[in-house]
C-alpha cells in the first residue's frame, strides 16, 4: 500500500474514482427487487452472505487480551455462544472498520465483515508478541473461490416460524445476538438470533459443501409462508433503515502508521472513493466510532489503541449520524433531466445507486459544508429515498432541512460514471435508526 501511494502521490489519488467490484455471486434479482423489499415488512426475506465479506478465524490462549487491546468492546463474560459487533479504531481514535465477531470457543474466535478491521488485527498478529494464530479468508466474490462457510439470513415477520419448521428439534430460545447449534435435516447448522430493518431473524452458517442443501431445506420450510430469496439489489438496501454505514475510508493513512502500509497488499486493502465531496487532505474522509453511532459499546475500563481521544469525544461529538429524507420533487428531476435537451443529471439506479465502494456526498446549509451524505437507497416499503449521513450537531434535529450535491466532481474518471452536471437535492434530517413514525 504504501508503494502504491507514493506512485499515485496521494491516499486520494490512489482510490479516487476506481468504481466499485463485483458484491456477490447472487442473482441481481430473483424476482424483482421491490417484491424482495416487501418481502422482509410483510412476510419473510432470505439473503445469502457467503460471498462479500472476509473471514478471520483466530485461536490462541491471548485472544480476549488481544482483542481488547486492539477492539473499542468490553470483553468481560464473552463466552462461546455468544456475538458481538466488534469496532476497530485507530492510534488517533478514527475508525478503521468493523465486523460481527463469535466466540465458538473459550480460546476460538470468528470476525465476519467487511476487510478493513480485519488487515488491521492480521497485522498486529503477525508482528506482535500474542500467544494467538489468525486466518485471513478473503472475499469470496473477489477472489473466485469457495468461501469455508456459508452464510445465510432470514429477516421478517415470518422468520421465526419459518426456522422453526426448518430445524429438526424445538427452535432455541436465543437471546439477541446469540448463536447455538441445531440441526437442520439432519446437519449441525450454527444459528444467530437477530434482527434487520426492524424485524426479527436469524443468520445461520456451516461447511460450505452443505450449503445448498440447508438453504433449500429453509426455502422449503419457508414456501407456504411466501418466503422470497433477496438478490444482490435488494440485499444491499437494507442499511438505510439499519443506521449502519457499511463502508467508509479506513483510517490507516496517519502518519506513525507507515509500517502496517508496508505490510498491507494494496489489493485487500484497497477500497474505492467517490462522491461529491472533494478534498486532496485523505483525513478529511476519516470518521470516528463516536460519530458513527457506536458509543454505547465503547468501554473505557481497559486500555485500548484510540482510548485517549474516544475519551476526549464522547460526551461532546463534532457530528452525529443521521438519516436523510431525499426530497421526491428533486428525485424526480434528476430522471426528468433524461428527457430534456442539454446536460443531464448524475444516472440515480435504482435501488442502490453506487459507483464507488465509499460514497461521500457533500451536504451544506446556507453555502456552509455541515457534513456529508453516504449509503443511499430506494425503499419501497417507506416510498422514500433515503441516506445514512453525518452531520455537524447543530444540523442533526430531526426536521432540519439541509441540502446535498448529487453528481462527481468535474473531470471524474470513475468507469462506472457517465458524463453529468452535478445538481442540488433537498433533504430532511430524521433519526438513523430510521422509522416511518419518527419521521
Amino acid at each position: 500500500m504504501e508503494e502504491a501511494i507514493a506512485a499515485a502521490g496521494s491516499p486520494t489519488e490512489l482510490i479516487r474514482d476506481l468504481g466499485v467490484g463485483r458484491f456477490t455471486r447472487a442473482r441481481d434479482e430473483y424476482t424483482h427487487w421491490i417484491e424482495e423489499q416487501r418481502s422482509w415488512q410483510e412476510t419473510c426475506a432470505l439473503a445469502d452472505q457467503s460471498y462479500h465479506m472476509t473471514d478471520l478465524h483466530v485461536e490462541g490462549a491471548d485472544a480476549i487480551e488481544f482483542y481488547s487491546e486492539f477492539a473499542v468492546n468490553n470483553f468481560e463474560g464473552f463466552e462461546p455462544g455468544k456475538a458481538k459487533q466488534m469496532v476497530v479504531a485507530n492510534p488517533n481514535g478514527y475508525f478503521i472498520g468493523d465486523a460481527i465477531l463469535f466466540c465458538l470457543g473459550e480460546e476460538e474466535f470468528l470476525s465476519v465483515g467487511a476487510a478493513a478491521a480485519h488487515n488491521w488485527l492480521l497485522y498486529q498478529i503477525e508482528t506482535g508478541d500474542y500467544d494467538v494464530t489468525g486466518d485471513l479468508q478473503p472475499r469470496p466474490a473477489a477472489t473466485g473461490d469457495d468461501p469455508n462457510n456459508y452464510r445465510f439470513q432470514v429477516q421478517g415477520p415470518e422468520a421465526i416460524e419459518i426456522m422453526a419448521d426448518a430445524t429438526d428439534e424445538p427452535l432455541p430460545d436465543l437471546s439477541f445476538f446469540n448463536f447455538e447449534t441445531v440441526s437442520i435435516d439432519g446437519k449441525d447448522v450454527n444459528l444467530l438470533r437477530h434482527g434487520m430493518a426492524g424485524q426479527p431473524g436469524f443468520e445461520f452458517w456451516g461447511p460450505y459443501d452443505e450449503g445448498d442443501e440447508i438453504k433449500n431445506a429453509v426455502l422449503d420450510a419457508g414456501e407456504e409462508y411466501g418466503i422470497r430469496r433477496l438478490g444482490g439489489k435488494s440485499y444491499q438496501t437494507p442499511n438505510v433503515i439499519l443506521g449502519w454505514i457499511p463502508l467508509v475510508v479506513p483510517a490507516i493513512f496517519d502518519e506513525g502508521m507507515e509500517e502496517y502500509r508496508e505490510w498491507l497488499d494494496v489489493r485487500s486493502g484497497l477500497l474505492s472513493l467517490g462522491g461529491s465531496f472533494d478534498s486532496d487532505d485523505i483525513t478529511d474522509y476519516y470518521v470516528s466510532p463516536v460519530e458513527l453511532g457506536y458509543g454505547h459499546i465503547i468501554n473505557f475500563d481497559h486500555d485500548f489503541v484510540g482510548k485517549e481521544s474516544l475519551e476526549a469525544e464522547i460526551d461532546d461529538p463534532d457530528r452525529e449520524r443521521v438519516t436523510l429524507v431525499w426530497n421526491s420533487d428533486d428525485v424526480l428531476d434528476v430522471f426528468a433531466s433524461l428527457f430534456e435537451e442539454g446536460e443531464t443529471h448524475k444516472f440515480m439506479e435504482f435501488p442502490h445507486p453506487r459507483a464507488s465502494a465509499c460514497v461521500y456526498d457533500e451536504i451544506h446549509v446556507d453555502g456552509e459544508t455541515v457534513g456529508v451524505s453516504t449509503d443511499k437507497s430506494y425503499i419501497y416499503n417507506e416510498r422514500e429515498m433515503l441516506s445514512l449521513a453525518l452531520v455537524d450537531t447543530e444540523y442533526s434535529e430531526p426536521g432540519t432541512e439541509v441540502a446535498f450535491t448529487w453528481g462527481e466532481p468535474e473531470g471524474s474518471s470513475n468507469p462506472m460514471v457517465e458524463r453529468h452536471t452535478q445538481t442540488e437535492i433537498r433533504a430532511t434530517v430524521a433519526p438513523s435508526p430510521y422509522r416511518e413514525d419518527q419521521r
